[in-house]
């Protein structure tokens, strides 16, 4: 089944040309089927980037799924357009009051900043609250992973010397989780961050379990029995050029920056770079939404 998207929305051009099946809002109208309610509180700058990365992976999944774009209240974006804001978010505000099947919380390039200090941290402590009662199972990325495990857990996070950032080797610790149903015994994923969580930290009889984690670069994914709730580090819902642009930008600025870690061929930048990681991404999201599913009630 397709995921069900705004007609206008610029994501909806970019799945079409890769094949992804998107369904208009007509359509879904006429179908005697309860989609899955997913939302997606999207913090990240480059807002249609975003929404094109998790809709590509929600939309590949065979069960009818519609995405509510979600944004903070409070903060006003620098690189996305008030009319596109405006034409295809909610601020939390506007949703709180519905249920979701699935809750997604993105990454932000603020995570040198304690999390006291983020502008928006009193209405994102808020969401984090609300999802406990909200949302059946929540998925929260990178900076998101890391502002949630600290909330709920008080797991902290730890400036790195240097920067994480390439595709690394991880190894799969939890064969029998279904979140991990088909991943192969090691596969990579793109990292891109300056901070850390740490194993040692994890803790016990929490219901949380480590079910990633590279030697390199330390702790993955974690899961969680209370809320269902899964916690990933890392960036696998990255684009093939994600760290590439993220590498360009940085030498344009003059930043001392590595070579993207087993990223280009050879490690050599003027060649294209590989995408090893797009089949486990679309796994990991595909075993999450049938999770959800075999999970949730039907009146949400």
């Amino acid at each position: 089944m397709p995921i069900k998207i705004p007609d206008q929305l610029p994501a909806r051009d970019i799945l079409v040309r890769e094949g992804v099946s998107v369904m208009d809002e007509q359509t879904a109208l006429r179908q005697d089927i309860r989609p899955l309610q997913i939302g997606l509180l999207n913090l990240m700058p480059n807002k249609i980037r975003t929404e094109a990365q998790f809709a590509r992976l929600i939309g590949a999944t065979p069960l009818q799924v519609e995405l509510t774009l979600v944004r903070i209240g409070n903060h006003k974006a620098k690189n996305t357009s008030e009319d596109h804001l405006i034409s295809f978010y909610q601020t939390w505000d506007e949703v709180k009051s519905r249920k979701f099947d699935g809750f997604i919380v993105t990454g932000a390039p603020i995570e040198l900043l304690a999390f006291e200090d983020v502008t928006y941290w009193e209405e994102l402590t808020r969401i984090l609250d609300w999802t406990k009662t909200n949302v059946h199972s929540s998925f929260f990325i990178c900076w998101g992973a890391m502002a949630a495990a600290w909330h709920f857990h008080r797991i902290p996070k730890y400036t790195l010397e240097q920067k994480a950032f390439g595709v690394f080797r991880h190894g799969n610790n939890a064969p029998a989780s279904p979140y991990l149903t088909g991943f192969s015994d090691d596969f990579a994923i793109p990292v891109s961050r300056w901070t850390e969580v740490r194993s040692s930290d994890i803790p016990s009889g929490q219901g949380l379990e480590l079910l990633m984690e590279s030697e390199e670069t330390g702790p993955c994914m974690l899961a969680e029995k209370t809320g269902n709730r899964l916690y990933m580090f890392n960036h696998i819902e990255y684009d093939s050029t994600s760290l590439k642009e993220e590498y360009d930008r940085d030498i344009a600025l003059g930043t001392l920056i590595d070579v993207p870690h087993g990223y280009y061929p050879d490690d050599d930048p003027s060649r294209p770079p590989l995408n090893r990681w797009r089949s486990h991404a679309h796994l990991l999201f595909g075993n999450w939404i049938n999770q959800v599913y075999q999970t949730t009630t039907y009146e949400l």
